[in-house]
């Protein structure tokens, strides 16, 4: 942490740290960083007045309170990741940890491993978009890779309860605004990179070249693992300190699998020359799976003990979640909102299905994110379905009609005939059950384990699964 100066009494007593001046106390320290629409430095003042006793900061106040320490810095996000390790003690570095990253599958993997690891009996603890679980606590998460403060506490707290491993989310936004600073990572994944975040990044490179990074600063004993299905695989490694391995479906890797049978059931499986049934369906999930094996076999688990428990587990919430109406309607709830994971599951699904039947998609984009993805989105919908309703996703602050009339202009004109418009989800859901009849397949992409809609800044409780259910009757 490039120190440029001290201003005042360098052993002041911390007895907490926040980058939030509201959430000040007596003899906290405020680190005051900068974010893309507020700068912490305005709020040094309140923090001083709600009892911080120290403040880092990127620039100095024009008054200075002679009973404050001030720690001058050139980056106080990335001072932040630092000060947190450190204050907590260091608990990254008395656990096992491996980030994975990637545009699809993070969710996935992470889950996949939480539960492998803690069904061969060891202490796990997971990070991740959904929730963070240890031991017996499970709390929810709204980021998928949270603050550094939230992550070094979690982390002491799994390593005072003799948590050994834990597999934690990295994503583009969480490595570029240093939210993994100052973590000792035991290893590291990555799934795949496709079109996404680029209202973030603005471009792919940049998005690409922010994943790197999180593999060009693991250890040297540290392992590094690559997908070799994904054209960038090799070049997530390729400058890593760490030690190198590759996983494939279709490429000559350390790690590879083959699909024999893939049902709407689940997949019959061939790993290390086994043979292994496994709930999950779909090329993509089998990729998850062969991760999983992958890390578990880098800790040096038995091979066998490994594959026996890989047959038991499950996909993640909202992740190919199915369920059979009484009229015999196949209805699937997925969380794909980016092209290719939308494209994954379609081509999933096309793969099982007998084409006698029809097959139905519901799918939107959210508001205030990438709208580059809008048309294609829509173009992959009315391609590889027979319907499709557009509907809304989150919106947030825009307007639903809008966002599907963007969606709309990547849909070929021999595919309108295909397409509904309905604004309102549920709206859209209940009108998916009236086009479709015995033997058919409904899926509804986009939102998955989410259980609300953001929509003009609020939050309304909102779960696909429940809301189908509720529509599609099961008897």
């Amino acid at each position: 942490m490039p120190i440029e100066g001290i201003f005042g009494n360098p052993k002041v007593t911390i007895s907490s740290i926040s980058f939030d001046s509201r959430n000040i106390k007596k003899n906290y320290l405020f680190v005051a960083q900068k974010g893309n629409q507020l700068d912490g430095n305005k709020f040094i003042p309140k923090a001083i007045e709600n009892g911080a006793t120290a403040i880092v900061c990127e620039s100095m106040p024009d008054i200075l309170d002679v009973d404050v320490t001030f720690i001058l810095v050139k980056n106080a996000s990335l001072a932040l990741g630092i000060i947190s390790s450190n204050f907590y003690s260091n608990p990254s570095k008395e656990l096992s940890l491996v980030g994975i990253t990637g545009t699809n599958g993070k969710t996935s993997v992470v889950c996949l491993l939480y539960e492998l690891f803690s069904s061969l009996g060891l202490a796990s603890g997971l990070i991740s978009t959904v929730k963070v679980k240890f031991s017996n606590n499970e709390f929810e998460n709204k980021y998928t890779t949270p603050d550094s403060i939230t992550i070094n506490n979690y982390l002491r707290q799994m390593v005072d309860l003799g948590v050994k491993y834990c597999f934690m989310e990295v994503s583009s936004h969480g490595i570029s605004q240093h939210r993994i600073e100052g973590l000792n990572f035991s290893g590291g994944v990555f799934t795949n990179i496709t079109h996404d975040h680029l209202d973030y990044h603005g471009t792919f490179k940049n998005y690409r070249d922010v994943k790197k990074y999180f593999f060009d600063i693991l250890p040297k004993n540290a392992f590094a693992l690559t997908n070799l299905d994904d054209k960038n695989g090799p070049f997530m490694i390729q400058n890593t300190k760490a030690k190198k391995y590759t996983y494939s479906t279709n490429q000559n890797s350390d790690f590879k699998l083959k699909i024999l049978e893939c049902q709407f059931s689940g997949m019959l499986l061939k790993i290390e020359n086994r043979e292994v049934w496994t709930n999950l369906v779909g090329n993509y999930n089998s990729q998850n799976l062969l991760a999983a094996f992958a890390v578990a076999d880098i800790f040096e688990i038995p091979k066998i003990n490994i594959l026996k428990n890989i047959s038991l587990l499950k996909s993640a919430d909202g992740r190919f979640q199915t369920f059979t109406s009484e009229d015999d309607i196949t209805v699937i709830v997925d969380y794909a909102h980016t092209p290719k994971a939308l494209e994954n599951i379609l081509e999933t699904i096309n793969k099982i299905r007998t084409r006698n039947e029809t097959f139905l998609v519901l799918i939107g984009c959210g508001g205030n994110r990438d709208r580059k993805k809008r048309p294609m989105m829509g173009k992959i919908a009315s391609e590889l379905c027979d319907k499709v309703i557009f509907t809304s996703d989150n919106p947030r602050n825009e307007d639903p009609s809008k966002i599907i009339s963007e969606m709309m202009e990547g849909v070929a004109a021999e595919n309108y005939k295909k397409t509904v418009k309905i604004s309102v989800r549920e709206e859209a859901i209940m009108m998916s059950k009236q086009l479709v009849k015995k033997g058919d397949i409904v899926l509804i992409a986009g939102k998955g384990h989410e259980s609300y809609q953001e929509i003009n800044g609020k939050l309304y409780p909102f779960n696909d699964l429940n809301i189908a259910k509720k529509y599609f009757k099961t008897g």
